[in-house]
Order: C-alpha cells, then structure tokens, then sequence
C-alpha cells in the first residue's frame, strides 16, 4: 500500500507566512480585504502565492488623504449654530460620498466591497470625526415615557435608528452604474440608458377609469396620510420659496446646474408635452445623507421624518417645529377660529413663515395656506382633511383630560395626548387600514396581526424601523394608481353636491375655507369609491395637472407620478422589479427570465406592452412592475409589493420601543388603559371631530354595505367612544 503524501515544509513555511501577513495587516489596517482565493487542500496542488498582492489594507493615513482631497475640491462645512437641517446635513454627506469614491478608486474597490465593507471601516480616529454632526455621533440615552420629536433614542443602542435626518436602509444591495453613486443602466443593451420613464409612463400606464366597487377614497387618503408621517425624501430646495427650484436643470447649461439635477428629457413626438414646446421636466435627486457614525460606503439620501408611527404629520419632527405649532395653554395646539362667529369647528392654523411653501397661493393671493407638522399638507386637499381631524382630536382628548387632571400642567396635557394619539393611529393602521391592503394571510405571515387583549412583547432591539428605499420609492406608491379623476362631495342627508377635479386641488386647499364644506368631503371620502388597483393612473397626475401650471405660467413642479416614481426609483439605485436576484428572490417568489414569464404575474396585454419599451425584463422599473401585478387573494397588492409593504410594517411595529402594545416600558400603557385604546375606530374619531356628520359606516375605509359594514348613528352607541377613565391620576 502505498504511503499517503503529506505537504512539504515549504507548505508549513507558507502558511506561517499567510498568518504574519493577516496579523500584521489587521493590526495596522482600519479595513482589510483578503481578496486570496480560497484552494481546497489536495496532494500535489500549487497554491497561487501571487494572488495575495490583490489584497487591500486601508488605514487611517488612507482616509486622511482621501478625506483632505475630497475637502479641498468643496466649500468649507461650517457646523449649524442650532439643529441640523438637510441643507447643513447635506454638504457632509457630499463630503464622505466623495472621499468613498476615492477610496474605491484608488483601491479599486468592487461593487460589493464598497456597499458591504466599506462602512465596517472605523472613522472615529480620522479627520472625518471633525466634521461628524451630533445626531450621527455616539451618544447616551436615557428611558423615558415620551418619544423625541426627532425620534432619537427610540433604539438604546443604535440611537439614530428611525429617527430624521437617517438614511434610508436597503432590502437588498443596490444597483450602481458606478458601484457608488450612478444611476442603473440597462440589462438588455450594457452601458446602454434604460427607456425613457416618460415613454414607459405614456405606453404602459394609460388611464383606463376602473373603480374599485370596496374601497372608499379615505382608504387613499388615510394611506397618504401614514406615507407622510413615515418619510420625506431630502432634496434641493429654493431657499426663499422653500419649493423646488425653478428651470433649474433644464434651461441652464450642465457646468451651472445644480449638482443634484437629473433632468428628464422629454421624447420630440410625446403626443401630450409636444403640444406644449416642452422636452424636458426638471428632477432633483435626494441630497446625500450622513449614516451613524459617519461611515464610508454608497450614496444613501435621507428622510427628513421619523420612521415610526409617531403622528409627526400632526406634531412635528423637531422641538422647533413641534413648539410652533402649540398654544402654550393647557397642552393645546393651535387652531384657526375662522369660523367661530357660525359655531363651527377650526380649521388647521394658517402658515405665515413661507406662505407659498408646498402651496399654489396665486388663484387666492388673500387666503393663506396651512400649517401643520408636516410640510405636505397642502400637497392636496383630502389629505389636508385628515390632518385636520387629528388636530382636533388631539385638542378634544386634551381638553377632556384637563378635566380629569386638572393638576395636570401645560407640557403633561401635551405629552400625554401626543402619547394616546399616537397609539390611536397605530392602531387605526393595523386593525383597518393594513387588513385592506395586504390581506389576512399576509398579515398573518408577517406577524402584523394585533392582540385582542394583554400586552404584545415583541420588540426587538436588534430590528432597525428605518425605511427602505423599496418601500418608499415603489412599495408605498401603490396609491396613485387608486386615484381618482374628482373628489366629490356630500351632504350629511346622502345627497350628491358635486366634484372637483383633483387636478384643481393639488397644493390647493383654498375650498376649505368655505363653512361646512369639510363635512362634505369627509362625507364624500366615505362613499367615493377609488379607482381599481392596476397599472392605469389617472390622466389628472399623469397630465392634465401640467395643463394647469401651463395656462397659470407658472412651471414649478411638472408633477408626472409615473414618470416621478420610475425615475426616483432609478436614482435610488433600486434595482429592477423582475429579477432572480433582486426583489422576487428577496420575497421567495419565483424567477421572472423572459416575457412570456412576465404574462403569469400580470395581464397579458401589459406583459406585451413592457415588451415593447423594454429590451430585457430585469429593467423593468420597480414602480411600474409592482402597480402591474395581480392583487394576491384579499389584497390589494401583488406578490412583490405584498411583501415589500409587510415587511417594513413588521420592522415598523418590531423595533418601534414605543409601540402601544408593549409591557416593561417607561412608555407602556396601564392594562385599563390598552384596553381602551383597542376600541379605537375612525368612525368614532370622524364623529367626535365633525359638525354634521350624523351617521358613517363602521369601516369608514370600506364603501357601506348593509350587511357587512352597516351605516351606524354616531349617538346610537354602537361606535364606542374612548375610555379616558384609566388615565385618571389621583395625586
């Protein structure tokens, strides 16, 4: 039998070599990347000594150089005197993103080590450490009852996850033409631009008219509602209008234009912008943002809002904000009494700082637009509504608790119903808003069903709410195919009084103004009826909006959804929809390969049409694809988007330290008083907060049918009003 072979000493003499090269590496290396080739032993082989110069030690020198030549090629970063803004957190962001792409260069870093390892790198013992800002620095947090308004320290460890100014997390790596910053290119023809989103819009998503015979329109506006209190995007803003810059990208040359622009160009036979002399439509990418501990790695824009539930559409992201928008009195926030002389309710305060920020004021140069905690809410008018009823019935819960403590000072009458308020929205989207959407199964399967009773202990520290960009720039976009043409109105005795086409009250909530009107819309959102889940959208954001601006001059925000969407989508570097690798592997779905396997998860017709504008189905933007496919059973969604949305909901409810249902909290509820949160419905709230609405379905969000979701009097005691006994204090 013959003897086995064993290695020879130069194979002992290699190795010990390989072990004092990986010590003295990591030991003087901030970041060290073996990039050797793992061999599997065997008898006789040769090992590739020379693959071992491929390796990469970054030390600390490397990210001062790299640091310092970024810095002198831009204007000097100056710390804000106050709180950082996304014009003060940008430059930063600008100033790492550049010294990463440095790094990269000259290490010739590969996609997956600049996204992956890259920000394993440790800066706080370089120069970036000077330029740091205090909300992505290292700091202490204490338990309290009450959240921040900027929504740090939600998490103990991990202090900005879900708070504003966080950049946005990944599902899945993303898709740089560059590996860094550039936007995807196409599969189908490499180094080649994707289709342009406006012919894809005009050719795939044409308005059709369906409704939907279920939903009501409050489903949609309750939708945008929760939309805005999870994200807003930073982008370039006009400093005096605080609006998007004008003609900026189109018209000025490419050395003068602002360096966020993407400008869309516009086909020379579009059949609807070629009436108006238009090739182009102005676009800002979101500004760079600035990760925990200033770490290297991609470009990653920013929200400016809170990722939790926290209700900061109605409260503010910052305690700037927040104490703007208070009375000062007895936990209050501030209303405006336009109508007290008829015995009607408030309206929102008035916006008197940027008077024309987010708001078309030149139809109604006399009225003013309003104010609220998030900067939106004049982006429509039915969204407006519903920051409306929350202002109210934050001032109805606070009013009814300084009669049962009337010890109870200023800042505890806030706190107190800033903290039951949230916990009401929470539960208002889990229990009737998310069981529409997503259906019982998948609500089931992603654990988002809420308890009945007791205490739910399921947060996880180690779950991050932070918002995807999956979930922002396509998932939670599903709406605009709901939209409507008009949104009706109606009175309190069911009778029909008319319509306004949206496209009229876009950034135009001036129709409020006229008394009793907003019962008419809260009437009318609970009988309309949106339009069918698919991929048509409605001319009046595809189009007609731009007639609007065009016959007023006035050119600021060439508002086109689909076109906006696809776009964003790509300069989020989310990667395409169909992919084996990419969101259906992400959700366990099976692979989309060619058309003809597009035509399984969606209607022939749109599968042929995606075939037309697209040279390969992996460039399908994700937008599009997802609005595209057949809802799964009960939901509104299909597979994908289905699985997007429930995933960022159950790291929503998972790692939110604050949700209502949790025990052992500072901030946790009394078992009374969960108990009585539970009873929440937004019917009660619509009956609580309005004039003349006498009676309203018990789903609100579902159109009435007499047998599954009757029309119930708002006096009949069917619709349980809010126990405020349990927060009865004593002392």
């Amino acid at each position: 039998m013959a003897a086995r072979e064993v290695p020879g000493p130069w194979w002992l003499l290699l190795a010990a070599l390989l072990v004092v090269e990986v010590a003295r590496a990591t030991h003087e290396c901030a970041l060290y990347l073996s990039r050797a080739p793992v061999v599997p032993y065997a008898p006789n082989s040769i090992f590739p000594y020379g693959s071992f110069g491929s390796s990469v030690c970054i030390t600390h020198g490397d990210v001062n150089a790299a640091f310092e030549l970024a810095r002198s090629k831009l204007p000097p970063i100056t710390p804000p005197h106050d709180e950082y803004t996304p014009e003060t957190v940008a430059p930063v962001g600008q100033l790492l993103l550049d010294t990463s792409r440095i790094l990269a260069q000259r290490f010739s870093l590969s996609s997956y080590e600049i996204f992956y390892e890259l920000p394993r790198l440790d800066v706080s013992h370089t120069a970036v450490a000077e330029v740091c800002p205090d909300f992505a620095s290292p700091m202490t947090c204490v338990p309290t009852r009450y959240r921040r308004h900027d929504g740090l320290c939600n998490n103990l460890l991990h202090p900005t996850w879900g708070a504003t100014r966080t950049v946005f997390n990944r599902l899945i790596s993303p898709v740089f033409a560059d590996g860094i910053a550039a936007p995807r290119l196409s599969v189908g023809h490499p180094y080649s631009s994707l289709p342009n989103p406006r012919r894809v819009s005009a050719h795939i998503h044409r308005d059709d008219g369906y409704h939907d015979h279920a939903i009501s329109l409050l489903f949609l506006a309750w939708g945008q509602f929760m939309d805005h209190d999870f994200t807003l995007t930073a982008t370039p803003l006009d400093p005096e209008t605080r609006n998007e810059p004008e003609r900026n990208c189109c018209v000025l040359p490419e050395h003068q234009q602002h360096q966020e622009c993407l400008e869309i160009r516009l086909p020379k036979d579009d059949q609807f912008y070629s009436l108006f002399h238009q090739d182009c439509l102005e676009f800002f990418r979101g500004l760079p943002g600035v990760r925990q501990d200033c770490k290297l790695g991609v470009r990653a824009p920013f929200n400016i809002l809170t990722s939790v539930i926290d209700v900061n559409t109605v409260y503010g992201g910052s305690h700037r904000h927040a104490n703007r928008l208070r009375e000062g009195v007895g936990g209050l926030m501030k209303m405006n009494n336009v109508f007290k002389d008829l015995g009607l309710r408030e309206l929102l305060p008035t916006k008197t700082d940027f008077v024309d920020e987010g708001c078309t004021r030149s139809s109604s140069p006399t009225l003013f637009c309003f104010e609220a905690g998030e900067i939106r809410v004049n982006e429509q008018l039915i969204l407006t509504t519903i920051h409306t009823l929350w202002f109210r019935e934050h001032n109805r819960i606070c009013k009814e608790l300084s009669i049962i403590n009337p010890h109870w000072d200023d800042e505890t009458l806030y706190q107190e119903t800033r903290h039951i308020v949230s916990a009401m929205v929470q539960h208002i989207t889990f229990h009737e808003f998310l069981p529409l959407l997503l259906g019982e199964k998948v609500m089931r399967n992603y654990g988002l069903t809420l308890e009945h009773q007791g205490y739910w202990d399921g947060y996880d520290p180690a779950t991050d709410p932070s918002m995807t960009a999956a979930f922002i720039t396509a998932a939670f976009r599903f709406g605009h195919s709901l939209l409507p043409s008009a949104v009706e109105r109606w009175s309190p005795s069911n009778k029909f009084m008319g319509s306004v086409r949206l496209s009229r009250l876009i950034r135009q909530p001036f129709d409020l103004y006229r008394a009793g009107v907003l019962d008419e819309y809260y009437i009318g959102l609970t009988k309309q009826p949106v339009q069918a889940m698919d991929d048509a959208i409605t001319q009046e954001v595809f189009n007609i909006f731009y007639v609007v601006l065009y016959k007023s001059n006035m050119f600021k925000f060439n508002i086109n959804i689909g076109l906006f969407y696809m776009y964003n989508n790509r300069t989020h570097k989310t990667p395409s929809h169909t992919s084996f690798y990419f969101f259906r592997k992400f959700c366990g779905l099976p692979p989309i390969t060619n058309f003809h396997e597009l035509a399984s998860v969606m209607t022939n017709v749109t599968a042929h049409r995606y075939a037309d504008v697209y040279s390969h189905v992996d460039d399908i933007d994700l937008w599009s694809a997802g609005v595209s496919e057949r809802p799964l059973e009960g939901s509104l969604l299909g597979p994908t988007f289905s699985c997007i949305v429930a995933t960022q909901m159950q790291r929503v409810r998972r790692g939110d330290r604050f949700w209502f249902e949790l025990p052992g909290q500072p901030s946790s509820f009394t078992p009374a008083q969960l108990a009585s949160i539970r009873t929440t419905r937004l019917a009660r709230v619509l009956c609580d907060n309005t004039d003349r609405v006498e009676e309203v379905q018990r789903y609100p969000m579902l159109l009435a049918d007499p047998h599954i979701n009757p029309v119930v009097r708002c006096g009949s005691g069917q619709l349980t009003r809010l126990d405020l006994s349990p927060w009865r204090h004593i002392h």
